[in-house]
Formats: structure tokens, sequence, C-alpha cells
């Protein structure tokens, strides 16, 4: 039974671009629209529509892509042009409500509720937003609408593609009970495979099951975790003003074999880029963490922090090397398909710890006049000499600076 003392409204809309990179390619060009596209080099990005009903996903490689959509037309990707269509998207988010939680480059929480007196209903809203973003911006969206974030983006991801589903308070159970549990945000293959053992296969299975039987399967932290989710006493409110948690990119580089020198030309060149954007919003970096996959779509973190946090893309990349280095074995036994580099732990420059020069130049000159040149003349002005021949690769982009 879904409780809760606050008043029972479904204000909060989750909006999701529908296979947002394949569909801006779509967009630009006419001759890709209701293709079977793929965005990648290697490895798939984003798959439009068309190629995910031939069974085409995302971090397939373009080979396995080809044998299941012998059609297929890949495209290499425009990250510049994401980033413009992304902004466009999130400005009509922010003129809808000031109440935006941006969860990636193509997707959002919405927070409508204070507009009750002003404005339509909140599935009226969106019905709103969705047609703004298509005339606007000329891309498809879905937008799920309920009373907690969890339920809306559950509910998004029911109404794909370019769909809108309400999920009414006193409807709840209904919607939610009868969903595959892999429907269920936060509930991953191995999560799932480890109920579907027990014999669970709907949030309604799991709902029906104490609070102490699902931690004893999934620990105790998932298991609360989940008995919460199945019961909708997820948080109600989306989260605003919250400074941005880490700086990243990442680098698909497909199958190998890839030489170690390839691969950490590949790492340095997300180095140089995280850097830049990280000096650029002021802001220092506390721990590097490497984020690593594996031919068998198997993943790997490390992570190394410093004694104070810095700005110098030196002390990132020494860390970012060891870091790669220390997974050596891993990447020799099972192949690494995509590189990936985060700052966090992140702080202002405002207040920076200095590090005596004891020996050698100032790297942090250094460090501003390459931010400078690249300001200037554009950040492929300045290239690591390593990156020369293997290229800079597609490095992800995140939420728009």
């Amino acid at each position: 039974m879904f409780v809760s003392d606050a008043p029972r409204t479904a204000a909060i809309l989750h909006a999701d671009l529908d296979a947002f990179y394949a569909s801006v390619e779509q967009r630009d060009d006419p001759r890709l629209r209701h293709r079977p596209i793929a965005v990648g080099g290697g490895v798939v990005l984003a798959a439009s529509y068309e190629a995910k009903r031939c069974g085409v996903k995302t971090a397939m490689s373009g080979r396995e892509a080809r044998m299941l959509c012998p059609d297929l037309i890949e495209v290499r990707p425009r990250f510049d042009a994401y980033v413009e269509a992304s902004r466009a998207v999130f400005d009509l988010f922010h003129r809808t409500t000031p109440q935006v939680q941006g969860v990636s480059i193509d997707e959002a929480f919405l927070d409508v509720a204070g507009l009750h007196r002003i404005d339509v209903p909140p599935v009226d809203i969106a019905a709103r937003l969705r047609a703004q973003v298509r005339d606007e911006v000329g891309l498809p969206i879905t937008v799920g609408v309920a009373r907690t974030p969890f339920l809306a983006k559950v509910a998004s991801r029911v109404a794909k593609p370019d769909g809108l589903l309400l999920v009414p308070p006193d409807g709840e159970e209904a919607f939610l009970h009868p969903l595959p549990l892999e429907q269920l945000w936060g509930v991953g293959d191995v999560t799932a495979r480890k109920l579907h053992g027990y014999g669970l296969v709907t949030a309604g299975d799991v709902a029906s099951l104490p609070e102490q039987v699902l931690a004893g399967a999934l620990g105790r932290a998932a298991g609360r975790h989940l008995f919460a989710v199945v019961h909708g006493r997820t948080p109600e409110r989306v989260v605003t003003g919250r400074a941005r948690g880490s700086i990243g990119a990442q680098r698909a580089i497909g199958r190998g074999p890839h030489s170690p020198e390839f691969v950490r030309a590949a790492l340095l060149g997300l180095v140089d880029r995280v850097c830049r954007r990280m000096r650029k919003a002021h802001r220092t970096a506390g721990t590097v963490v490497l984020r690593l996959r594996f031919d068998d779509y198997t993943r790997a973190t490390r992570s190394r922090s410093f004694l104070h946090n810095t700005t110098s893309g030196a002390d990132v990349a020494a860390a970012a090397v060891a870091l790669l280095d220390s997974a050596e074995l891993l990447i020799r036994e099972r192949g690494v398909t995509l590189v990936g580099i985060a700052l966090t732990r992140l702080g202002s420059d405002a207040v920076v710890q200095p590090v005596l020069p004891l020996d050698g130049p100032d790297l942090g000159q250094l460090d501003a006049a390459m931010d400078a040149v690249s300001s200037r003349f554009g950040k492929g002005a300045l290239v690591r000499g390593s990156l020369l021949r293997a290229g800079e690769g597609f490095a992800v982009p995140q939420l728009p600076d």
C-alpha cells in the first residue's frame, strides 16, 4: 500500500530525449530519417529505433551490429552538435520551471508542483514541453509524469519512444507491479538475474516479500532500497542547485588488440580534456577515477586521491597513468574497449594549497598558457604528439557546461 503524508500529486516530469545522438543525425541529414543508423566508430554509442528493432544496442561492437542489421548505416559522432542540441533543450526545461535536475546530456527531472496556481496541470505541461522540443529543436522526447522522480523515470521508459505517460497517485501499484524487474530504475542485469534465481519476475513479486528477505538476498542496503522502490517510498522531490560532483569523459576504442602505448595515449587525451574543463569551471580535483570496459562487457574502476586538491594537468596525468598501470593484468587478460577518466571531490580554485616548485618548470603557468591557446584557437590547436596517429577519438560529453 502506498502511503504518504504529503499531498499526493503527480507533478514530477522525467524528460528523456529519444536515441539522442542518432536523432540529432537524422534531424540534420534527411537521408538518414527512418533508416537504421548507429553512431560511433568501432563501438555503437547510440542507435536509432530502426536499428534497435534489429537488436542493435549501445556498447555493441560495430561488427556485431552489422551482423544483426546488414542495412545499418554507421555515422561518426559530432559531439559539438549534440552539446548544442542539449543546451537548446535544457533552455526549454528552464523556461518551463526553475526546478530542473539534469541527469545527463539528454535527460532531466522537472518539478512543476509550484506551478499549480499559474499554469495548466502537469500532464498538459508535459505535452506542451514535448511539442516545444519537437518544434523548436526538432527532436523527439518522451516524458513520464508521476509523484516521484523514480516513478516518472520508469514511466518514461515504458512510454518510449516519443511518448507521454501519466502515473496517477491512485494508480501507482497498478502501473508498477506488473512491470518486469528490468524496467525498474537501478535494477541492473546482475541484480535481475539474482532475483530471477529466486523465481521473482515482476515488481509485484518483489513487493510481496518482507524487507528482511530482500536484505538477505541482496544485502542490507540493496534490499532496503528495492523494498522502498516497489512500495513507492522513494524521495518525492528533485535535487536542484547542487554543484556538479565530477567532471569526466570517456573514449570508446573498439575491440583490440590495442598496444599499451595506444591505450595510454587515449587516456592522456581524455586527461587533457577534463583538466581544461575543470580549470574553465574554476574547480580543483581531489580524486582521479579511471574507468575501463573490457571485451566481455565487464567493467573495472580504480581511483587515487591527492593530499591536496589540484588544478595541475601533470598531477592528474601522473595519477591516471599509475591507475592504468595497476590494471595492466586485467587489460591483458580481457582486452579493453573503453577508457574513461573522471575528476571527483571537486572544490573551488579560490583556495588552492600551493606546492613549492623545488624542481623543474612551473607547470601551472604551462597549463594556463595551453588553456589560453585552446580558448583562442580551438581545443584542437594543441594535441599531444602521441595522439597524432591514434587520433583523439570520441570523448563522450556529459551535461553541458
